[in-house]
This record gives structure tokens, sequence and C-alpha cells, in this order.
């Protein structure tokens, strides 16, 4: 899937100050926010950031809107599909193009992202939308929207970047690895789960704490328990957002040197909660939106200071070679926000101690310095290649930290191993002890209760876990023997080795609506975790019961978000069909079995009624069709047959086919023949604004509508009400 960044959100270049917005299409009645604030300037002209005689061209970039970004997600053998796509027909059609006397600069790759797979253009996002020569454009963006510890993960495009390192082969439907994204506000979470059910992968858990005191996971290993270290942490900590101000407009007038001073500890001790959960040999990223060296490299010194050695930061220069970057600085400055300047702690009066720390200077020793060597740090700045402004630096951890190799075990019964390993290849074992005596950890127990001595051996009384925002229901794993799998096993044919203790569903009680499945990896943290954390979601969706299904064999129909990953246990009820067969299935609501092309249809018609899946396989001698494997799920009626697969996704497909597909304006909600071409419709788009913007606070039902039959011809009825098209 591609998405369009919401780095485009920003509609005009800096204006006159008081114009009504209505003269730019804004809307009458609030004038425009000047893009100036001396303060800011004054600052990081004194920090020395920027380069000599770059400031200028780097003030200039700052109240530049950033261009439209394009980035493809999904399976990897996909996304080359919808690439391809976007070369050959979209960005042709839009070369050499002019709007209201503006030449529109055809959509470039990003010189240092891997694989053609990110783009930016000149065009804004007002000029997309409103242009009706780029309506087909606008509305393919529109529909085709978009272990590790993901720390403050919301809204989930770097989550999605995780998850799809993850399944870069499509082929393996449970990785070896996982994700669990984190994020502290529970509406934020909701969003989350929105982006990442786009993925629809076994390998990715939500999660609702604050990440500075994030707990401390167990997982079975070998029949004992054991302490979950991470192979790889990101900690994309809460900013002051200064980097962000080609998008975020207000922060031009909000900005203060408070902000940051504000949010250093914050960010130090939720850096420190990540690299207590790392593996010894594990990398953690530390990354903000901000250019402030007290939000970065003050946070970095900090904690590799306090580290004494058993962090190092690496040298990432090669790795993405066509970014252009600057290194970390050495010396920086503190100022107020009345604009009185600090170099030292030293000069730092009394009444300013709670506001200013220690730890937001350099370090004095020049040797120590040196040996933490921060310009391996790296500060992208906006004008270099007309991005927004972002740091981040990488640390590996060479050996446990120090406070845990110091303080002696609270539970004797945890033995001193690492245990589950989440993205790569396994790393040594990291020898735990006690929490560490920051101010995190030292003033909770695990339950959440008070340490007044970090020497105890035995940790305090627990507490039961606070819950803040909606109640999540249960997650409840099946059995073995379930009888739910009596009929599923048989109708199916589902090969020996499914996994079945793999399966969850969200009720103790009553008829199991719809079935789940996660890896075995989640499957471990779950069952030893559900005291210690919040989950929000998890699992991909593989079954849903039809009302009607028991009459054909099986009360559980496939389901399209979950294919992926089951299909390869299935051995009965598929259908092997050709491009023609899926533009057929996708264009035409209850297509008659005689639609299908010859082979099809026969092996359609050795079938009896209900669920089945639509299988593509790619025929590497004919490069004009896709060469990606395609799965969908559908329903063999007694004389007809159809896919359920929600609206985008069928419009995501048949872009990949070659099938142009857009927006009636004329009648929404209506489809059109395409020169009365069978499996040529121009499907009705009634998607009005960017899902990015929906369903933050969606639950689960609320995004699990089901199809139900319209015509009497022997499909399922679901519990779930009226057919949704939407993904």
């Amino acid at each position: 899937y591609s998405s369009m960044g919401k780095r485009s959100r920003q509609r005009q270049k800096n204006q006159t100050p008081g114009r009504d917005r209505d003269s730019a299409g804004w809307g009458a009645g609030y004038a425009d926010i000047v893009k100036e604030n001396k303060l800011f300037e004054h600052y990081y002209k004194e920090q020395g950031l920027v380069p000599e005689g770059e400031f200028e061209q780097f003030m200039e970039a700052m109240r530049e809107p950033l261009p439209a970004t394009i980035r493809i997600t999904g399976y990897k053998s996909h996304a080359k599909e919808i690439l391809h796509c976007l070369k050959e027909k979209y960005f042709k059609d839009i070369q050499d193009l002019e709007i209201d006397g503006q030449k529109i600069e055809a959509p470039q790759a990003l010189s240092w992202y891997p694989d053609e797979q990110a783009w930016h253009t000149n065009m804004s996002r007002k000029i997309i939308r409103k242009s009706p020569l780029l309506e087909k454009f606008h509305q393919f963006l529109v529909s085709e929207t978009e272990s590790i510890l993901d720390m403050c993960a919301a809204p989930g495009s770097k989550t999605a970047q995780l998850i799809e390192m993850l399944h870069a082969d499509m082929d393996v439907p449970f990785p070896e690895g996982f994700v669990i994204a984190n994020d502290v506000d529970n509406k934020r979470c909701y969003l989350l789960v929105h982006q990442a059910k786009r993925l629809n992968s076994p390998c990715i858990m939500v999660v609702n704490h604050d990440a500075s005191c994030i707990p401390t996971l167990q997982i079975d290993s070998n029949g004992k328990k054991d302490i979950l270290f991470y192979d790889r942490v990101l900690c994309d900590v809460p900013c002051s957002g200064d980097g962000t101000m080609r998008k975020n407009i207000d922060v031009w007038k909000k900005w203060t040197t408070s902000n940051s001073l504000h949010l250093h500890g914050l960010q130090l001790r939720i850096a420190v909660r990540g690299v207590e959960q790392l593996a010894v040999g594990g990398r953690m990223v530390y990354s903000t939106c901000s250019l402030n060296p007290v939000e970065d490299e003050a946070v970095i010194a900090a904690l590799l200071e306090k580290s004494e050695g058993a962090l190092e930061l690496a040298d990432s220069s090669a790795d993405l070679p066509g970014l252009k970057w600057m290194p970390g600085v050495t010396s920086w400055k503190l100022m107020t926000k009345e604009g009185q300047w600090f170099s030292d702690w030293s000069v730092v009066p009394s009444s300013r101690h709670t506001q200013i720390r220690p730890t937001m200077f350099p370090p004095k020793d020049p040797e120590k310095l040196a040996s933490m060597h921060l310009e391996r740090c790296m500060r992208i700045l906006p004008h270099h290649q007309n991005t927004g402004g972002f740091f981040v630096a990488v640390l590996v951890k060479k050996a446990p930290m120090p406070w845990n190799k110091r303080y002696p075990k609270l539970r004797k019964d945890v033995p001193s191993s690492s245990a589950a390993q989440t993205v790569g290849s396994p790393v040594a074992s990291t020898p735990i002890d006690a929490p560490p005596p920051s101010k995190s950890t030292m003033e909770r127990g695990e339950g959440g209760g008070k340490i007044k001595n970090p020497l105890h051996c035995r940790p305090p009384p627990s507490k039961k876990m606070k819950l803040f925002g909606y109640k999540e229901d249960p997650f409840v794993f099946l059995t073995e023997d379930d009888p739910v799998f009596t009929t599923i096993q048989s109708f199916y044919d589902l090969s020996p080795d499914f996994p079945k203790l793999n399966v969850l569903t969200r009720t103790h009680e009553g008829k199991k609506r719809h079935l789940y499945m996660v890896s075995k990896e989640l499957r471990n943290v779950l069952l030893n975790n559900s005291e210690r954390m919040k989950v929000i979601n998890t699992g991909v969706k593989v079954w849903s019961r039809n009302s009607d299904g028991e009459a054909f064999g099986c009360a559980f129909r496939l389901a399209q978000e979950g294919i992926y990953t089951l299909q390869p246990y299935i051995r009965s009820r598929i259908i092997q069909v050709s491009v023609e067969d899926i533009k057929v299935l996708l264009t035409q609501e209850n297509p008659f079995l005689s639609k299908l092309e010859d082979d099809a249809h026969a092996q359609a018609k050795k079938l009896g009624m209900g669920s089945i899946v639509l299988k593509y396989i790619p025929n590497p001698n004919n490069l004009t069709e896709p060469q990606c494997p395609i799965q969908l799920c559908g329903w063999r009626g007694k004389t007809s047959i159809r896919a359920f697969v929600p609206r985008n996704e069928r419009f995501h497909y048949l872009r990949m086919l070659g099938v142009e597909v857009f927006r009636d304006k004329q009648g929404l909600g209506q489809k059109r023949r395409d020169g009365g071409k069978e499996g040529k419709e121009e499907l009705e788009d009634e998607v009005e604004k960017d899902e990015e913007e929906e369903g933050a606070e969606e639950n689960e039902d609320d995004l699990d509508l089901e199809h139900r039959s319209e015509n009497g011809s022997s499909e399922p009825k679901t519990d779930s009400g009226t057919q949704q098209m939407s993904s």
C-alpha cells in the first residue's frame, strides 16, 4: 500500500501578516500565522548547529511547506507491483503538467530511501486535491493509504515500517520476530491499531503504558520463567517538535526554550527504560523531531555516562548513503525563555535548579566527552534535502547496565538468562538482577508498589494494575481439543502442523464470533503477562462466524485480513484463478460461476457451497501480469461466486491488475462500465478524507463490519450486519 505523508498538510508558504485566510482558500475569520520567531532564530544562531553561511537558507527552508511525500508499504512483492503502477501510469500522466501557471514536478524517488519505496513532489496537498487534471492521482493516493519494542509508537508510521521488515518474505506466515508497540495515550493507541491493521500481521501487539516505566515482561523458556529482552528498541520520544515547523505552523508562535527544558527529564527516563529492556548485543534507536541539543545530544551524553561503558554510539554513516546529515555536536548552551544563557551547571542560580538540571550540559571532562563519540549522532537539517528537521542516534548495548549487576535479585525464581528474541538472530544472554535506581523504577515495584530502599531483596506487595481508557475484551486462547476445530479441521483440511494453540478469541462466554491468530512468541507474552500490561489489540482475524455456515459444513468463513497467514495451512477449498478471473470477482457483486474462465469454473463446480480461497499464482513467463501472489477470500454459492474483500483492498488489487479505478463525481455510490468491457468497471470511491484521520477511536467491532447476502444466492449471513467495503 502507499500512503500520502502528513508532511504535506501545510497549504501555503509564508504570507502577509494579518491577511485573511479566505483569500488563500482557507476560509474567513482567521489571520495567517506569521512564520517568524526571533527567540528561535537567536537560539539556533548561537548554538552553531547550522554550517556557517547557511543560516538564512535554513530559515527560508523552515518557512517553505514540506513537499508531498508518498511511501509504498505492504508485502515486498505487492509493493513492487504498486511501484510499477505508479511509475508507468500516474507519474507519466503528470509529467510537464502546468496548473495555474505553476509547472508541476513529477514525483522523484528519495535518494536515501531503499528500493525506490519513498517519493516526493513539489505539489501541495491543495493542488493534488483540487485540480481536475490530478483527480485520478488523488484518488489513487486516498484509496491506497496506509523482537522490537516501539516505546512511543502512535500514530504508527514507524511501527508500520517495522512490521514490514518482519514480513519481507510473504511465504513465511509467522516470522520469528514480533513488534510490541506502546503509547501512553489511550486514544492514540486506537489510531495505532487502525494503522497496524492495514498490514494484517499476527506479530504485532499494541499496549498502553507510560514508556518511562513500561513493565518488565516475563515469558516461559524451557519450562522456567524468564525475562523478555528485546533485540531492538525504538525510542522516538515526546519532544518540542521544532523540526516540524514546516508542517505544524503553530510551533512558530508557541516555540520557547522552556519546552525542551521541561521535556529533557522525561526523555532521559524513557531512554533509560529502553536500554534496561534491551538485550546485550541489541540496538536502540533514540530519535526526536527536535533540533535542540538539550533534547538530543544532552540525553545521549547523560545516558552514556550512566551506562559506565555498557552502551556505545554506533557509527551508522554507511547505513543510508544517500542521506545528508550533520554530525552531533559536543558543545552547546542553555537559554531560558527570558533569553538568559548558561554554559555550565556551576553558574546556574539555585532558583533555577528545579528547571535546569546538570544532565542538560555537555560533560566537562574532555577525555570522557571524546570517548562518547557524540559526532556519531545524526541531525537532519531541512534545507539540505528539502525535509523536516530530525535527530537520531543508534546505541549498542555491550554489557548489562551497571545497576543491574550491582543490586541483588528481587525474585529468586527468575533465572538469569535472557529469553525470547524479537527481530534478527539470537543475541548473547543478559543477566539481570533488580530494576535500576532511577527515579522511574526506584519509586515503583513490579506491580506499582513503593520501594523505600533499592537494596531490599524482597519485592513490595503487588498492587492491581490501574487501567485507564476503554475496557478491553479478554484474550482467550483455544485448546487443541476445542470443539470449534472439529468442523474447521475437516472443512478446510488443515495441515497437521497448523498451530491451533495460537488461535484466540475475545470472549469467555457465548458463541465465538471471530477467531484470531498470533505468533507463538506473542502467545508466550500474552499468557505470562496478563496482570502486568494493558493490551489494546493483537493478532489478525482469520475466521468469522456466519449464521448459515453450519448448513454448508462449517460455521466459520475465512476472513480476508488473515488469509496470507492462514492459507499455507489450508489444503482444500482452494480455487486457482487467473488475472481475468480476479477482475470479474472484484468488479461484479455476484457473478455466475460461468463468468470464470474454464479452468477456474471446472474447479469451482467440484466444490460444495461455502467459504473458499481464490488464489492467483504469478507466471514468470508473462511479465505483463502481476509477479506477486494474490489470495482472496470468497464464497461459492449455489450458482454464483463472490469475493469477500473490503472495498479499498479491491481497488488496491484492481490497480495492480491495470484496472483504472476512480470516483464518479456525477453519481456517488454508482458503478459504471468502461466501454462495456467486462471487468473494467470504474468503481465508486466514496472516501472523502484521508484514512489517517479516521477511526482513531474505533473499537474492534466498529472495524469488523462484515458482508451480508444481498440477492439470495446462498451466500452467508454474518452476525455482524451490513456489508462494509472500506478496510
